[in-house]
């Protein structure tokens, strides 16, 4: 850290500390999984990058999905999703939740997960490499600072375009069971 950062920190803390404290909760649906144990062991330590994973969505700001994602497992990711403070981010890992990856004409694959949730940012490859996160989340790290990440805002301004794309997918019930979001001011 330079001078600069230490000068920058001390003016504005809360997001110094929101950039570089980013605890995941990973969605793990696929051979994504594979390229997540190295990068929180001793090799690689996403630990002093301050990425640590969390146990639960409500303690997380980091949502990353690693794998294809069907009609089931878009329920799960959207109720997770919704279950993380703001502010929140989503990173799709992987070619699967960005077009669909080699599943792409299932009748059961979810190609393009953005049309669903809003994606902050896109790691592709079949599978990246665990240096492609760390890549990930310094370009994360640029976009929190210059207050280019608003997925979480977009997702509530825009709710009846993600509601209506994902009533067409999972249906009026799965829709109807789901808590109105609450916007809570910070």
């Amino acid at each position: 850290m330079d001078r600069a950062d230490i000068k920058k920190a001390l003016k504005d803390p809360h997001k110094w500390g929101e950039k570089y404290s980013l605890w995941v909760t990973y969605f793990c649906t696929g051979c994504g999984i594979i390229e997540i144990p190295p990068v929180i062991t001793a090799r690689w330590d996403a630990e002093r990058f301050g990425v640590i994973p969390m146990a639960t969505p409500r303690q997380a700001n980091l949502f990353l999905i690693t794998g294809y994602v069907s009609v089931k497992t878009l329920r799960a990711i959207i109720i997770t999703y919704e279950q993380m403070p703001d502010p929140k981010y989503l990173v799709a890992f992987g070619s699967c939740p960005i077009d669909g990856g080699l599943y792409y004409t299932s009748y059961n694959t979810i190609n393009h997960l953005d049309r669903y949730l809003p994606v902050d940012g896109w790691i592709a490859g079949c599978m990246p490499r665990p240096e492609a996160i760390f890549i990930a989340v310094t370009k994360l790290w640029k976009m929190i600072d210059g207050e280019m990440v608003d997925g979480y805002k977009r997702y509530k301004e825009n709710i009846d375009y993600y509601r209506k794309n994902q009533e067409r997918v999972l249906g009026r019930e799965f829709i109807e069971s789901i808590p109105p979001l609450v916007t809570v001011r910070t």
